[in-house]
């Protein structure tokens, strides 16, 4: 092995990128064997049913809204929109009047799709029966 293997700029990480592996590898052994030694295998009916401790599972008396979700979707749509929007900002004075149209369009866009959402009720947050 010569001289220049070991003065590389990049070796010292190289040996601590492998020193980090053989550690998981070790680590992942270990913990594996350890636990297969002191489980208890016990096949019992109990230790076999889906939850292990607490009541027994029934079917939830109130069920969520689907308003939940549809809020928190539009909240992520139109927050991501927003952030589309500030790189645009950003490079304003090079993107020239081309630039400022399409982003007058994009907008138009959100607001259609805000106002799609309004008139089918989206954003009532409780629905007067």
């Amino acid at each position: 092995m010569d001289n220049t293997t070991l003065t590389h700029p990049y070796f010292g990480a190289f040996v601590m990128f492998a020193l980090t592996i053989i550690a998981f590898q070790a680590t992942f052994f270990l913990q594996r064997l350890i636990s297969r030694k002191l489980a208890q295998k016990r096949g019992d009916k109990l230790k076999n049913a889906p939850y292990e401790c607490g009541p027994i599972p029934i079917k939830q008396a109130n069920k969520i809204s689907h308003q939940f979700y549809i809020i928190a979707v539009l909240f992520v749509l139109f927050d991501v929109e927003i952030i589309f929007m500030i790189p645009w900002a950003l490079e304003y004075r090079h993107l020239g009047l081309l630039g400022f149209f399409e982003m007058l369009v994009f907008i138009g866009l959100l607001a259609v799709g805000f106002l799609f959402a309004w008139k089918r009720g989206a954003l009532v947050w409780q629905s007067i029966k």
